[in-house]
């Protein structure tokens, strides 16, 4: 088993606080983050949102490649971008859509056998299962050739 640690502190009232996420590794350390940058232009910091993308992405990266591998298959690039919507619901806010776009060069795979494993890495990758209340997961991959 495997535990990761991230941190955050936070001072200061609702739209005028600031806060500061670090992680062990100090990937992050200290990054800003507040109103202005999760729900404004503020382009200095970032946003739970956007660590969400970034982790989604990467950990289905992973799956991916990985799954080739089991199948037979060496990815050579891959390239994933996740786009996570935060939509406004009553009072609040909930993440309502994650659209993965996946393009990525395996020599050897035809169309079919690529997109099999494209849709059960997303389905399999431990982020995908940890989102499964989020209502809608897509995924939009392509074959480069």
């Amino acid at each position: 088993m495997s535990e990761k640690n991230a941190n955050v502190h936070w001072e200061g009232r609702g739209k005028e606080g600031v806060g500061k996420i670090s992680t062990d590794t100090e990937a992050l350390r200290s990054y800003p983050y507040g109103f202005g940058s999760r729900f404004g232009d503020d382009r200095s910091g970032t946003n739970p949102e956007e660590l969400l993308a970034a982790a989604h992405a990467a950990c289905f990266t992973m799956a991916f490649s990985f799954a080739c591998d089991k199948e037979g298959f060496a990815t050579t690039k891959v390239d994933t971008k996740a786009h996570v919507r935060l939509a406004k619901e009553g009072e609040g806010f909930r993440i309502d859509r994650i659209r993965l776009v996946l393009e990525a060069t395996v020599p050897g795979i035809d169309e079919a056998k690529f997109q099999e494993i494209a849709e059960g890495a997303k389905k399999n990758c431990p982020l995908s299962k940890a989102l499964a209340s989020v209502p809608e997961i897509t995924l939009e991959a392509t074959l480069r050739g």
